[in-house]
């Protein structure tokens, strides 16, 4: 597997699923091969040493490119999605994983988010994230326009980092980030 997303948002298959989905498939030209919805996880990610949450830490893990989504709540990312991370060991637990941070908030006043919060919670554990986070508004992303626009710009380095082809294919390069 090589592209993933996590979803951080407490409801299943919800507009932040939608929203990293599209933006996987925008950035790679191909669905995420695996779609990580915490909310399945639930209480397990309270403790440690729980299968289902060792195996979900690595996938993300072995993963080449990795969407981390999550909705704004208190102006932060989930508190979910913080419960993941916890999983992983700071440094390198997200070591040679090229991520890209999404948040999905009701108010253009969060913008930041992505890039202020939880983009260097991504970097502490070892992630490359060439490009900046990018924030959607919840109501107005479905056009997908944002997204197409942030895969423009930003895709090229996302793919040269993590070693893929736009059709999601491993590249034989060895170009590093």
């Amino acid at each position: 597997m090589k592209t993933a997303i996590v979803i951080g948002n407490p409801r299943l298959h919800s507009r932040t699923a939608q929203a990293a989905t599209m933006l996987a498939t925008a950035l790679t030209g191909a669905p995420p091969g695996t779609t990580i919805e915490l909310a399945e996880l639930g209480p397990a990610l309270l403790g440690w040493n729980d299968p289902a949450v060792e195996a979900a830490v690595s996938t993300v893990a072995a993963s080449r490119l990795v969407i981390v989504a999550s909705p704004t709540f208190k102006a932060s990312y989930s508190g979910l999605l913080k419960l993941f991370l916890d999983q992983f060991a700071g440094g390198t637990g997200l070591q040679g994983v090229v991520a890209i941070p999404l948040m999905l908030g009701a108010t253009a006043m969060h913008g930041m988010a992505a890039e202020c919060l939880l983009k260097p919670v991504l970097v502490h554990l070892g992630a490359v994230c060439p490009a900046p986070g990018l924030f959607l508004l919840e109501k107005a992303f479905e056009d997908g326009l944002a997204i197409q626009s942030y895969a423009n710009r930003w895709g090229p380095a996302a793919r040269i980092c993590a070693g893929l082809h736009a059709s999601g294919a491993t590249t034989e390069s060895n170009l590093t980030c």
